[in-house]
């Protein structure tokens, strides 16, 4: 069970999921997102799970190019292309990618050496499987969240996107029929538009199993106090399929 089949790793699951920023619903989502993070010059920012991107350039155009740095992390190896593209584009080195499991946590960071966190429908896909039981547990999540707070600096800021429960993929791709027309390959928009159904299904079938996380918004509120987070607010965007939390590390 625990050996179960994962997606995360295929080019083909990463490259529609970089098709979905160009989805309305997404657009908003992402705006939604950068909209409560706070870049300031000189700072240290993650993405994590970052996929092809998006939410680093955002957070680098919000700070006018001053961040100190920009860390992109994630499983898949085609995600690197794609940032080291960004990077080229955007002419610069500070911002890099790290390949790395979220199931893991962050081992390669430091104690309180990020300014602030942001990720876009990632963390909810943490997994751990008990072997002694035969479940699949919240282990991981909750480690991860606990990481994040324990790399970010006292006063730092996460802001995450993760699904409602059920999330209703179909809902969210009839409502993106229009990209199709503004698109400039409408082809590919109509396959990468029908990958995301058929990785949707996946998505929910584990979800189901436990194995994935798309919780109650109190659930998720209550994640992060137990990890030390204060100052939480949430807000509903993704055509009603995401909350956006924001939260900190309190100052000693």
């Amino acid at each position: 069970m625990s050996a179960t089949v994962n997606y995360w790793n295929d080019a083909k699951c990463a490259k529609a999921f970089w098709s979905q920023g160009e989805m309305p619903a997404y657009s908003r989502l992402l705006d939604d997102t950068i909209a409560w993070t706070d870049p300031a010059p000189g700072q240290t920012w993650l993405d994590l799970g970052c996929g092809g991107g998006r939410l680093a350039r955002a957070l680098w155009h919000k700070a006018q190019g001053k961040l100190g740095r920009v860390i992109a992390l994630d499983l898949a190896e085609t995600n690197r292309r794609a940032i080291v593209r960004l990077a080229a584009e955007l002419r610069t080195e500070r911002i890099e990618f790290r390949q790395g499991n979220l199931s893991e946590g962050l081992p390669g960071f430091e104690p309180c050496s990020l300014d602030g966190v942001v990720s876009g429908l990632a963390i909810q896909y943490a997994e751990h499987f008990c072997e002694q039981t035969g479940r699949w547990t919240r282990q991981a999540y909750e480690h991860l969240l606990a990481e994040v707070h324990r790399t970010l600096r006292p006063g730092g800021t996460f802001v995450f996107s993760v699904n409602v429960p059920r999330p209703a993929w179909l809902r969210l791709s009839l409502s993106g029929v229009l990209g199709a027309f503004r698109a400039g390959k409408p082809i590919r928009y109509v396959e990468n538009t029908w990958r995301m159904l058929r990785y949707g299904a996946w998505l929910k079938r584990e979800a189901k199993r436990g194995r994935f996380h798309y919780l109650p918004e109190q659930t998720v509120w209550e994640c992060l106090l137990r990890a030390g987070f204060a100052d939480v607010d949430v807000r509903t965007s993704y055509a009603g399929l995401a909350y956006v939390f924001r939260a900190s590390r309190p100052l000693p």
